[in-house]
């Protein structure tokens, strides 16, 4: 029986998530997933301890890309979707919509609002949007 192959964008995506966290100490987690929620690339920020065990974060992930899939439905009347941000109490989400991939990148709650839109665009670029 043969293994299935890696996907060969594996290290691409690993070197964006890096990239992701390089642009603010107030990221802890970039992460990139396909349109099912099924994680291609992660990585959390050194020191950081993850608020969700991992199948939780299994189910967040499902559910953030069923919502983006649920979303393009409106697209010809309000556009496409460019980022959502959910705030909790315990920490600041940031989706980046993609066709085929979605970036899932979480701040500290504290983020400041002027330090999160710098996150949104330098992290749009770095992911061609």
């Amino acid at each position: 029986m043969s293994r299935p192959h890696a996907d060969p964008n594996t290290g691409r995506y690993k070197e964006k998530c890096n990239s992701i966290l390089g642009i603010s100490p107030r990221i802890r987690y970039a992460g990139i997933m396909n349109k099912f929620g099924r994680t291609l690339a992660g990585a959390l920020r050194k020191g950081v301890v993850p608020l969700l065990r991992p199948e939780e974060a299994k189910s967040e992930y499902f559910i953030e890309a069923a919502r983006n899939q649920m979303r393009r439905s409106f697209e010809k009347s309000i556009g496409k979707t460019e980022y959502t941000l959910t705030e909790n109490e315990k920490v600041k989400i940031l989706t980046l919509t993609y066709p085929e991939n979605l970036y899932y990148i979480t701040m500290d709650k504290e983020t400041p609002a002027d330090e999160v839109t710098k996150i949104i665009s330098s992290a749009k670029k770095l992911t061609g949007g």
